[in-house]
C-alpha cells in the first residue's frame, strides 16, 4: 500500500468519526451498522458537494446549453456504493469499516432503494443521468419525490400484497432539501379571455418544493442534478377547524393535496385515482418548467433564445403536457405571440417513445382534462387546430387521415392522445431499439412519419457499466482488469477484446469460478427471501421484469409445466437440473398479471416439494424486485428469458444486464435481442418463435390457438392441468380465466403459436448446458458482444443528434 492510499485511509477514519459524533449523533466506539451508513454516506456526500458546486459553476460561467430531462420514474437503487466508486473511496472505506469491526458491503446493505421508479423507464432515466454526468454533459433530470414509491411487494399465500414502500422514513443523506426553490402549482377553475389577455383562475393550488439528489460522474468530477418535486399544501392545517375538533376535517385539504407526491403510479381504476395521475404529471412538469425558465432568464434575460440554451427530452409520455405548460408560460404569462412562442417550443422539445402498443398510449378524457386543466386544454384545441389544417394541405381531402392524426380522439369518449402532442411537439422522436423506431413509423406513428419523415429515428437502450458490472458484479470485474485494465469502465467496446479470450482455458475457468461465486450469492438470496433451498449445481432460468401479459411470463410457466411433467414420465433420465427464477412487480389493478404470480407460486408449491422432483426442477419467485436485487440476480444467472412476443418489446434493458454478466439469452426476435444477437453471434443466443411479419401476417389471416391445443398432446396436457387445478387442489377453477385466455379468448400474445419452438429450443439450452467448456466460451462471447449496449454510448448519440449539446470539460 502506497502513503497516498495510507493518508487516504487515515482521513476517511477521521471524517467517519467527525460525522459519528457532529451529524449523526453516535458514540464512534457504539455505533451501530446503519450509523455507519450514515457516517459513510456523510463522507462521500462532502466530497460530491464539493464537486455539484463547482460543476454549477463551470454551467454557469459557460451559459452551456443544457439538457433538461423529464422522467416520471428515476429508479436509482442504493447511493451509497456508488459514490464511493466514483470518488475512488471503495478501498479507503472498506479499510475505514473495519476499523469499526464493520464490514462495507454490510453497511451498504442497510441503505433502502431509493423509491422513485418501478421498471425499465425508470432504470433507463438513472443509467442515463449516470452516463451524463460521466460524459459530462450539462444536464439536469426532473421528477417527483415519492414518499411511498409504488408499493413494496410482499407474497402472501402466494397472492402479491402491496404495502408502502417507506423509503423514507429515516431520512436519506442523499438529498438536498432546497427551501428557496418552492413554485406554486395550479389546478381546476376556469379561463377568461379579457381585453386580449388570457386569466386562469385556478380552484385550487399546491406549492412544488425541491430536493435535489446529487448524480456523479466517473472518471469525471462532473456531478449531474436530479431534482425531484415534493407536493405541499399552502396552508398545513385549517387551525380554526382543528381547534374545533374536527380534526380530520382539518387535515383533509393538506392530504388533498400532497397526496399528489405520496405514490408512484396510483391506481388508475377510479375517476379520484386517474384524477390524480394527471396532477401528478402535471404537477412535476409545471414546477420543472418553471424552474428551468427561472434559470434561464437569470443566465441569458431573455426568452427568445430559449431554443439555443435548452434541450427538453420526454421520457415517455407522462410529461407530455409540457408541450401546452410552455406554451402558456410563454403566451400567457410573458406576452410571446403564439407562432413565435410555437417555433421555439417545437425546437426546444424532443421525444423518446417506449412502446408500440396502442392501448398503453396514455390518453386523458376531455371531460378529465377540462376539470384539472382547462387552460393548457384551450391550448391543445389550438394545437391541433393548426397542426391538421397543415395536414389538410399534405392529403387535401382525406378525412380519415385527419381523424388519425388528431390530438383529439372523437370516438366514443373523447380523450386527448399525449403521445400525438409529443410527436407535434418535438423536433425529433426517438425509439429505443432498431425494430422498435422501424415499426414506429410504419404502425402507430406511420402518419406522422408520412408529413415529417425526418422527424423519426433510433436510438437503442444502453446500461451504465458502472452500476451492472463494476458494482453488480466485481468478481468478474477483478478478472476484466486483469485481462483488459480498467478503462472498460468508461469504454466498453473494450470488451471486443475477450474474444481472443474465449480460447484461453485458464480464462473460463476463471470465469465459471467467478459465476459459481455468483450463483452461490444468489442461492442465499433465495433461501432468505422465499426459503427454498436451490443448488447452484443447476442452471438457474431467470424472468425477471415487470410482470405483464406481454412479456409472457406465463410461457415461462407453460414450458415450467412441461418440464415437470417430463420428468414424472421418465424419471431416470438424463435431466439437466434446473432452477427457475421469477421476480417482478403486477400493477396493483392488473388482474391478470396478479394471478400469473399466483400460479408460478402455487407451481412452485407443487414441484417444490414433490419428492420425485428433488434437485431436477426448482421454481421460485423473489418478491419485492429492485435495484438491488437485481444486482444480486444478474450476475448468478445462466440464462435470460426475454420471450415477449415478436413486436411488442420496445427493447429491454435487462436483456443486456444479464449479457453483460454472461448469460445466454433465450428469446424472440425482439426488441433489443435482435442486436443482441447481431452482436454475440447466432451461435451464442437462442431465438425461437414467430418473427414480427409472421405474428402480422398470422393475425391477418386469423389465429386459431385451439387449432395448437388440438394439436399437440403435450400442450394440451398442460394446459388442462393448470386448467383443472392440479396446482391449486383446494381451488380448482382459480386459473380457469387464464387457461381460458388462451384456448378460447383469442390468445392475444400468442402463446400457444411460439409454445412448440420454445420448448425445442429449452432442449437446445439443456445439451449446451451438458458441455461446461462449450456453454462458457458462449457466455464469454456474450459478454464480449456488449460493448455496444452501454448508456454512454446511447447518450452521445442522444447529445448529437437529438439535443445538440457538447460537453464541458471539468
Amino acid at each position: 500500500m502506497n502513503n497516498t492510499a495510507k493518508t487516504q485511509i487515515t482521513d476517511i477514519g477521521k471524517d467517519i468519526n467527525a460525522n459519528l459524533l457532529h451529524t449523526v449523533g453516535a458514540d464512534p466506539a457504539h455505533a451501530t451498522r446503519n450509523e455507519m451508513m450514515q457516517a459513510v454516506s456523510q463522507v462521500a456526500r462532502a466530497q460530491l458537494s464539493e464537486r455539484w458546486v463547482h460543476t454549477q459553476r463551470e454551467e454557469r460561467s459557460s451559459k452551456a446549453r443544457r439538457v433538461v430531462y423529464l422522467s416520471m420514474e428515476f429508479l436509482m437503487g442504493r447511493t451509497l456504493s456508488n459514490a464511493l466508486a466514483a470518488l475512488h473511496l471503495t478501498d479507503a472505506a472498506t479499510q475505514g469499516a473495519a476499523q469499526h469491526a464493520c464490514v462495507l458491503e454490510d453497511l451498504i446493505d442497510c441503505e433502502p432503494d431509493a423509491a422513485l421508479g418501478n421498471g425499465g423507464l425508470g432504470r433507463l432515466a438513472a443509467c442515463f443521468l449516470d452516463s451524463m454526468a460521466t460524459l459530462g454533459l450539462p444536464s439536469i433530470g426532473y421528477g417527483i419525490r415519492y414518499e411511498y414509491g409504488m408499493f413494496a411487494q410482499e407474497i402472501q399465500d402466494g397472492r402479491q400484497v402491496e404495502y408502502p414502500d417507506s423509503w423514507l422514513k429515516d431520512g436519506t443523506p442523499w438529498e438536498f432539501p432546497r427551501a428557496e426553490l418552492t413554485f406554486p402549482v395550479r389546478f381546476g377553475g376556469w379561463v377568461t379571455h379579457e381585453d386580449g389577455k388570457v386569466i386562469w383562475k385556478n380552484a385550487g393550488e399546491v406549492a412544488a418544493k425541491a430536493y435535489d439528489m446529487v448524480i456523479p460522474g466517473h472518471g469525471t468530477h462532473k456531478v449531474s442534478t436530479l431534482r425531484l418535486w415534493k407536493a405541499v399544501a399552502p396552508d398545513h392545517i385549517d387551525l380554526g377547524v382543528f381547534n374545533a375538533g374536527d380534526y380530520a376535517r382539518a387535515a383533509s385539504a393538506k392530504n388533498e393535496y400532497e397526496n399528489i407526491s405520496w405514490v408512484l403510479y396510483p391506481n388508475d381504476s377510479t375517476p379520484a385515482g386517474r384524477e390524480l395521475r394527471l396532477k401528478q404529471e402535471y404537477f412535476f412538469v409545471a414546477a420543472s418548467m418553471q424552474d428551468l425558465i427561472q434559470r434561464h432568464l437569470e443566465e441569458h434575460h431573455i426568452l427568445d433564445n430559449l431554443a439555443e440554451h435548452v434541450a427538453i427530452h420526454l421520457n415517455d409520455t407522462h410529461p407530455a403536457i409540457g408541450v401546452a405548460e410552455l406554451m402558456r408560460i410563454l403566451c400567457d404569462e410573458h406576452g410571446m405571440h403564439w407562432d413565435k412562442a410555437w417555433a421555439i417550443c417545437g425546437k426546444t422539445f424532443s421525444y423518446t417513445n417506449h412502446t408500440l402498443m396502442p392501448e398503453a398510449l396514455e390518453t386523458w378524457p376531455v371531460s378529465l382534462m377540462q376539470h384539472v386543466l382547462p387552460r393548457h386544454l384551450e391550448i391543445i384545441f389550438r394545437i391541433n387546430k393548426e397542426f391538421l389544417d397543415q395536414a389538410a394541405r399534405f392529403r387535401p381531402g382525406d378525412q380519415e387521415f385527419l381523424k388519425r392524426l388528431s390530438l383529439i380522439d372523437e370516438e366514443g369518449d373523447r380523450r386527448v392522445r399525449m403521445a400525438h402532442l409529443s410527436v407535434v411537439g418535438s423536433h425529433m422522436v426517438n425509439g429505443v431499439s432498431a425494430l422498435h423506431s422501424e415499426l414506429l413509423v410504419h404502425t402507430i406513428f406511420s402518419d406522422f412519419a408520412s408529413l415529417w419523415p425526418h422527424r423519426f429515428t433510433n436510438m437503442t437502450n444502453g446500461v451504465t457499466p458502472r452500476r451492472w458490472l463494476a458494482q453488480a458484479n466485481p468478481g468478474l470485474s477483478k478478472l476484466l482488469d486483469a485481462s483488459l485494465g480498467p478503462v472498460w469502465r468508461l469504454d466498453l467496446t473494450q470488451l471486443n477484446r475477450l474474444v481472443e479470450r474465449q480460447n484461453d482455458a485458464t480464462f473460463r475457468s476463471q470465469f465459471r469460478a467467478i459465476k459459481r461465486e455468483n450463483k452461490e450469492r444468489l442461492a442465499k438470496l433465495i433461501e432468505q427471501t422465499t426459503g427454498v433451498v436451490v443448488s447452484p449445481d443447476s442452471l438457474f432460468d431467470v424472468q425477471v421484469k415487470r410482470i405483464h401479459e406481454y412479456k409472457r411470463q406465463l410461457l415461462n410457466v407453460l414450458h415450467v409445466v412441461t418440464r415437470y411433467q417430463a420428468i414424472l414420465a421418465n424419471p431416470d433420465a438424463p435431466w439437466v437440473p434446473r432452477t427457475v427464477i421469477f421476480a417482478g412487480k403486477a400493477a396493483s389493478s392488473y388482474a391478470a398479471a396478479k394471478s400469473i404470480i399466483h400460479l408460478i407460486h402455487d407451481v412452485g408449491l407443487t414441484v417444490n416439494n414433490d419428492p420425485r422432483i428433488g434437485d431436477k426442477l426448482k421454481v421460485v419467485f423473489i418478491p419485492n424486485y429492485g435495484v438491488s436485487v437485481a444486482e444480486i440476480i444478474m450476475p448468478g444467472a445462466d440464462l435470460s428469458e426475454q420471450i415477449s412476443t415478436a413486436g411488442t418489446e420496445a427493447s429491454g434493458t435487462g436483456n443486456m444486464k444479464l449479457a453483460l454478466n454472461g448469460a445466454l439469452t433465450i428469446g424472440t426476435d425482439d426488441g433489443a435481442n435482435i442486436e443482441i444477437r447481431q452482436n454475440v453471434g447466432d451461435d451464442n443466443i437462442f431465438i425461437f418463435g414467430l418473427k414480427t411479419p409472421e405474428v402480422r401476417s398470422l393475425r391477418v389471416e386469423g389465429y386459431h390457438p385451439l387449432n395448437y391445443y388440438e394439436n399437440n398432446p403435450e400442450l394440451k396436457a398442460v394446459l388442462n392441468a393448470i386448467g383443472v387445478g392440479v396446482f391449486s387442489p383446494s381451488e380448482p377453477g382459480r386459473y380457469s380465466a387464464l387457461v381460458n385466455s388462451l384456448v378460447w379468448g383469442g390468445d392475444h400474445y400468442m402463446l400457444l403459436a411460439d409454445y412448440a419452438s420454445y420448448i425445442a429450443t429449452q432442449q437446445k439450452v439443456d445439451d449446451l448446458y451438458r458441455q461446461p467448456e462449450l456453454w462458457s466460451q458462449r457466455a464469454i462471447a456474450n459478454v464480449a458482444g456488449m460493448g455496444v449496449f452501454s448508456s454512454d454510448r446511447t447518450i452521445g448519440e442522444y447529445a448529437r443528434q437529438i439535443w445538440n449539446v457538447t460537453p464541458i470539460h471539468y
